[in-house]
């Protein structure tokens, strides 16, 4: 077995025990509304790095309805980042991020995707991949986020949520159709 072979073999970690359960670190939710509040630091870090990673990928787009489509969806960010800035007042809660370890590495493919690929239309159908991969991510997340919050007696912040959530399902469907009736089309020729 080569050197590099061995790096790969996993072994138990301290952390790990015999049952495969992980110890929590010190810091970790013990209950509900802290895992809650938890995550929605983590998808308030996520919308603002969409929107400052949003114009570059309009900018990198050829087709005119992809590049529309992101800016749109670009509005449609910014109004999320006040939405959950008011969640996060209905909770009593500070607004403040935490890095979202998911869409850093969503956001990394993305700009891969575009060192990887010649301006047009295949570029196009990388940044509608790497969009929807955003927007499924985004719409797990509101979802479970919606659900907790009314699990919670949230009410108010589930409706916000929830209204968050329907944005990003219609966001992934425009995509959608961009892809099916246009960019691969053309990115197939």
């Amino acid at each position: 077995m080569k050197n590099s072979e061995k790096n790969i073999e996993s072994k138990p970690s301290a952390k790990d025990n015999k049952n495969n359960t992980v110890s929590p670190s010190s810091n970790a939710a013990a209950d509900l509304r802290n895992f809650f509040i938890d995550s929605l630091k983590d998808i308030y870090w996520a919308e603002n790095a969409l929107v400052d990673s949003l114009p570059k990928m309009a900018k990198n787009a050829t087709s005119a309805s992809l590049a529309s489509a992101i800016l749109e969806h670009l509005a449609l960010t910014k109004n999320q980042v006040t939405r959950l800035e008011k969640v996060f007042d209905i909770l009593g809660e500070k607004a403040e991020g935490k890095k979202c370890e998911a869409m850093a590495g969503l956001l990394k493919e993305g700009n891969s995707i575009l060192e990887e690929t010649e301006l047009g239309p295949v570029r196009d159908a990388g940044i509608i991949a790497a969009s929807q991969k955003i927007e499924h991510y985004e719409i797990a997340t509101y979802g479970t986020l919606s659900a907790f919050a009314k699990a919670l007696g949230e009410n108010d912040a589930a409706k916000l949520l929830t209204q968050t959530l329907a944005e990003e399902k219609e966001a992934d469907c425009l995509l959608n159709n961009i892809a099916l009736n246009i960019v691969n089309i053309e990115a197939a020729e």
